[in-house]
């Protein structure tokens, strides 16, 4: 007996949009990689803590602006809101401490408060963190844009432009991997805290040997008429304000697994690294800017910090100081526009928490092509490009709506680690309590004093947009929760008996290749009763289909309806519905040709399989089986197989 003649197998042609994926983003990275795509401590503090350290380069001028109506000596009482600052900044520091040690997989909000308030609480958290790191982006990168027009005033008409450029360029450097933007983004994040940190050095050296007087008023911002005297209200307007500074803080408490092993060990070094950094310099740039009496502008532009460095440096007068402050402006814009980079790291495992929790798309939980959570890093990047478009990338605009989601988060975090160490009573809960219980009662003040000074200013739409938020989470949990109730199946289930009759019916549009494969995949089946079925939409193509396929004897009956609207989905419909049968299982074979060229799918031929499948496959005891043929051009008949 001969052996049948082994068939050469042509090989798969590769879809243009993975040769896209692996020219801009390198090849795929396989699921045994993810191990090794964790983060060493520098590179985690680069990846997770650049929006922290990138607000020292506006937190300063966020809590003088407040104060400029009641003149200098308002102005005076910057160094002591941002002491008062720091302070709360080392609470959350010792708080997120306490929590990366109690939860070392992921110490977010999301996951503290799911483990201590319940699941449904939980999504007020995350959808405040979500809503924050939306706004975190829009704001660094706006504040970087504007940190480039302060060094380069003739770049303010396309502040948009470039804004939406720069998201386009740390989404790219995200999808690429979390290593790969980590290595992508931790020079600037060092070389802005060592330029930063010299800036400040050379400042209060100067400042110590009498060599840096009072700035001119004349070459700082304008010094408004007095409107308010110093009051608690002006006090606690200014202390809002600067508390935009603390944003970032629990990024590392969320992005834990991202560390390599002892994951919570390296999250909480680099918590306290970033910390320390984040209050040296920004109490310094502080400090500096009440001895030299540098005011900001109300536009934002000139930013604060760049006019301190610049007078500290004496970029008007000195080659030198004019290169180096140039070259600080340019660190301050990678700092600030890379700080977005923090939100694209914890965006996505945000999202893919609440997703595996089924409040948000299942999309959410799958890695992409890098081992990254794609779909949240294209959802982040085209929230905030069109927040940005939409506020004119003003970051005066975009700071009022700033820091209410991340203290909302703050609280509920840090009450949540107070009632898990009442709960639990481990070693040391008495220390946690203290610290933890007063995080929360200073985080929640502080939001209270965040909505009171803000809400006329902006707020309010983010404490809309919250519940509407809330709600939509909610409803996916509801859409999820239904399915997986019509889904389940009971363990006292079993197969249901297969029905008597089983019909295939192969929809004909012409007598070609594509349907006899139809029809040879039919007999394959053996039913109980096979038959072919022409809608008739046009008259005459029906008559020329039933002639030809009377000479041509095929096996199978052909039945040929009428279709006088010519519509031809409705009509398929409806001819299926009058065949049905409780004792019938109905199969339809969809021949389905396919086109190699986008040219030929989209705009030669159009889709009205897919229309029929979608429909049909609505209706009960019918299944929709395509059987696909793929139409090849000459070229291609032409290039022999194997």
């Amino acid at each position: 007996m001969l052996d049948a003649p082994v068939q050469p197998v042509r090989p798969v042609q590769e879809a243009p949009t993975l040769r896209l994926k692996r020219a801009l983003l390198g090849p795929a990275l396989p699921t045994a990689r993810l191990i090794h795509e964790r983060l060493g401590v520098l590179l985690g503090l680069a990846v997770l803590a650049s929006d922290n350290i990138s607000s020292s380069a506006y937190g300063t001028e966020q809590v003088m602006l407040p104060l400029l109506a009641a003149g200098l000596a308002g102005t005076a009482l910057t160094f002591p809101i941002a002491v008062g600052i720091a302070a709360l900044l080392a609470i959350l520091i010792l708080s997120y401490r306490q929590t990366i040690a109690a939860y070392p997989s992921a110490g977010g909000a999301y996951v503290v408060t799911k483990d201590n308030f319940g699941l449904n609480l939980a999504q007020v958290a995350g959808a405040a963190l979500l809503i924050d790191y939306v706004l975190t982006v829009s704001v660094s990168v706006a504040a970087g844009i504007a940190a480039v027009v302060t060094g380069v005033p003739a770049l303010t008409p396309y502040i948009v432009p470039l804004s939406v450029a720069c998201i386009a360029l740390i989404t790219w450097g995200n999808l690429r991997g979390v290593r790969e933007s980590g290595k992508m983004f931790g020079v600037p994040t060092y070389v802005y805290v060592a330029s930063f940190g010299a800036v400040v050095l050379i400042g209060l050296a100067r400042l110590a040997t009498g060599h840096l007087a009072a700035v001119h008023p004349t070459q700082t911002g304008p010094l408004p008429r007095q409107t308010a005297t110093i009051g608690l209200l002006l006090l606690m307007h200014a202390y809002a304000s600067g508390c935009t500074a603390l944003t970032g803080v629990e990024a590392i408490s969320n992005g834990i697994p991202a560390f390599r092993r002892p994951e919570a060990v390296n999250a909480r070094k680099a918590l306290v690294m970033m910390g320390s950094i984040l209050g040296i310099l920004f109490l310094g740039s502080s400090f500096l800017a009440v001895k030299t009496h540098v005011l900001p502008y109300p536009s934002g532009n000139p930013t604060l910090v760049g006019q301190l460095a610049g007078y500290i440096l004496d970029a008007r007068g000195s080659a030198l100081g004019h290169g180096f402050f140039e070259f600080f402006q340019f660190s301050t814009l990678l700092i600030l526009v890379l700080a977005a980079n923090t939100s694209f790291a914890d965006f996505p495992r945000l999202a893919s928490f609440a997703a595996g929790d089924a409040f948000m798309p299942r999309q959410f939980t799958r890695r992409g092509h890098r081992l990254v959570f794609s779909n949240g890093i294209f959802t982040l990047a085209a929230a905030a490009t069109v927040l940005l478009v939409a506020f004119r990338a003003n970051l005066n605009s975009l700071i009022p709506l700033y820091a209410i989601g991340v203290f909302i988060s703050f609280t509920m975090s840090q009450a949540g680690m107070t009632r898990r160490h009442l709960r639990l009573r481990e070693p040391g809960w008495r220390y946690g309590i203290v610290v933890n219980g007063l995080g929360a009662v200073v985080t929640f003040v502080v939001l209270l004093d965040v909505i009171s000074t803000k809400f006329t200013h902006g707020a309010w739409m983010v404490l809309v947009a919250l519940p509407v938020l809330v709600l939509l989470l909610y409803r996916t949990n509801r859409a999820y929760s239904g399915e997986l109730a019509a889904l389940k199946v009971e363990l006292s289930e079993t197969f249901a008996p297969p029905k008597p009759r089983h019909e295939v019916l192969v929809l004909v549009e012409a007598l070609d290749r594509p349907s006899l494969l139809a029809l040879q995949y039919a007999n394959q089946l053996r039913p109980l009763r096979m038959s072919a079925l022409h809608v008739a939409v046009d008259p005459d193509a029906a008559r020329r289909l039933a002639t030809l396929w009377a000479q041509t004897r095929v096996p199978l009956p052909l039945e040929i309806v009428d279709c006088p609207d010519r519509n031809l989905v409705a009509c398929v419909r409806r001819e299926i519905a009058e065949r049905y049968r409780p004792d019938t299982e109905l199969t339809v074979l969809v021949p389905r040709r396919g086109y190699a060229s986008v040219w030929h799918r989209l705009l030669l031929h159009d889709r009205t399989s897919v229309g029929l499948i979608r429909t049909l496959g609505d209706m009960d005891n019918v299944n929709v089986t395509i059987v696909p043929f793929r139409v090849r051009s000459e070229r291609q008949r032409a290039v022999p197989a194997g």
